[in-house]
């Protein structure tokens, strides 16, 4: 069924064969994979009276299986209190570099970035404008690498090319002649190590002729790398795109659309059931409906509804819950049921019943936060040798070229029973010299929303020093009253 779908989406021969399987998968995670088929699930006959097949209609249920895959990985990789930390040996380093996660919203961006890049790669543009950073997500549809052959991780640069028609050309700003506006046109621009630069609309049908540079939009950003990181999604793919987070479910998650909406079907006609008449009838009967009108029929006639079993419809159910299981199975999708857990669970227990999830988003840490995240950090530090940087209100210039490593929360929120133990796990090792105060506020600093363990570190010992202090004080008032009582 996939590939009958498939196949009804208008390929360009002129795009890389990519840019189509790209564009399939992103019309199932989006949803608009149905748009291709011209019937509603309702319409059971042509205009024409030709009975419309079932696979040429629009399911009328969408369950939509693979968006909640995505979504609930992303939710685990990036969601709210699992954006991993920015860590290098120097503090004030590690400060700034949290400053510009805040300020550029580097948790939205490899959100999208993830969200985006399921369906097999995605791109991240940085940008240095008036002394700003803005990061953009691209999708890779119409983008086209080129590595360098002896750094294969290294893009020497990023071709965008794609059609579009003059009309649209003329409202961004292009001079179109009128009989072109309704003609395809080559869109182009090149990123490298250098620039950015734009070519000039040209139409399809001057393809033997070069593209010319547009000198007005061209932008020399003089970085010496091109600023972007290329983000494969995961094992299994080329060395263009990554594999598809969803893709095994697809064609099971299209035969649940299917049968839920014949379910729902089957449940309108029970409410209206078609009405046999057997002849002879009356004649000039009215064909009224409800229960205060009655046929008249003659002697020899007859007339029933002819009604279903609604047997069907629980073993839809029962079908359409076995294939999700399938389905979620086949990509590691989240399988727990909310209505079997019936008490609060401890964050390992948590991790146990969503196992099959966690394997998923932590291959997805690989290429959103170790390739992803981390290399748009070093871009943003090598930026900052070239450009002074706003951020959060105050200029950073010529950050340290140090080693910058992640550091990742823990799946799941601790319960209160669970801080109680690693309290008193963290407390025996300190007091037993095994590790550091530094390291043992290092390990619950998420879950305590410490933003910088130095600094805490700094207060905690400005509390000890005022306790010891009024702990003096009062002894001291103690000894002197001591002293001064008479006898």
């Amino acid at each position: 069924m996939f590939r009958s779908l498939a196949s009804k989406i208008p390929q360009d021969h002129d795009l890389p064969e990519r840019a189509w399987n790209l564009d399939v998968l992103s019309r199932v995670l989006n949803g608009t994979l149905y748009d291709v088929l011209e019937y509603a699930f309702g319409d059971e006959r042509t205009p024409g009276g030709e009975y419309v097949k079932l696979a040429e209609r629009r399911p009328s249920v969408r369950y939509g299986l693979s968006r909640v895959v995505v979504e609930d990985s992303i939710s685990l990789l990036f969601g709210e209190g699992r954006f991993p930390d920015l860590t290098t040996e120097n503090k004030d380093s590690a400060q700034n570099l949290a400053d510009i996660v805040k300020d550029a919203r580097l948790n939205q961006v490899m959100a999208e970035a993830a969200l985006l890049g399921s369906v097999g790669s995605v791109a991240v543009w940085l940008r240095v404008l008036k002394g700003r950073l803005f990061v953009k997500v691209l999708p890779t549809k119409f983008l086209t690498p080129a590595f360098d052959p002896e750094a294969p991780d290294v893009l020497l640069s990023v071709t965008e090319r794609y059609k579009v028609k003059g009309r649209v050309l003329r409202a961004s700003g292009y001079t179109i002649n009128d009989q072109d506006m309704a003609k395809d046109h080559w869109f182009q621009r090149i990123w490298d190590q250098d620039a950015e630069t734009w070519f000039l609309p040209q139409s399809i049908t001057a393809d033997d002729k070069p593209m010319q540079i547009d000198t007005t939009r061209t932008v020399k950003h003089s970085f010496g790398f091109v600023p972007m990181v290329w983000i494969r999604n995961l094992p299994g793919g080329d060395d263009v795109d990554g594999a598809c987070t969803f893709r095994p479910a697809v064609e099971t998650s299209i035969e649940i659309d299917y049968q839920l909406s014949q379910a729902g079907r089957g449940l309108k006609y029970s409410s209206d059931p078609t009405l046999l008449i057997k002849e002879p009838a009356a004649p000039d009967m009215p064909m009224l409906g409800g229960a205060a009108n009655a046929l008249v029929v003659s002697e020899k006639g007859d007339a029933k509804l002819l009604e279903i079993g609604g047997t069907a419809s629980a073993a839809v159910i029962e079908y359409v819950r076995v294939l999700r299981e399938m389905a979620l199975e086949s990509v590691h999708g989240n399988r727990s049921n909310a209505d079997k857990v019936s008490a609060a669970q401890s964050g390992r227990a948590l991790e146990m019943l969503h196992q099959p999830l966690i394997w998923l988003a932590d291959n997805l840490r690989i290429s959103y936060g170790e390739v992803g995240l981390l290399g748009l950090v070093r871009m943003i530090v090598a930026a900052s040798h070239i450009y002074p940087l706003t951020v959060a209100g105050k200029t950073i210039k010529d950050l340290p070229d140090e080693p910058i490593g992640l550091r990742w929360p823990q799946w799941f929120s601790p319960t209160n029973t669970d801080l109680q133990a690693q309290a008193a796990t963290l407390s025996t090792l300190r007091t037993a010299g095994m590790i550091s105060r530094e390291t043992a506020i290092g390990t619950i600093a998420n879950d305590y929303d410490i933003e910088d363990p130095a600094v805490e570190m700094a207060q905690i010992a400005k509390d000890e020093a005022d306790a010891d202090a009024r702990e003096l004080k009062q002894a001291q008032a103690q000894t002197k009253i001591t002293e001064t009582a008479p006898g």
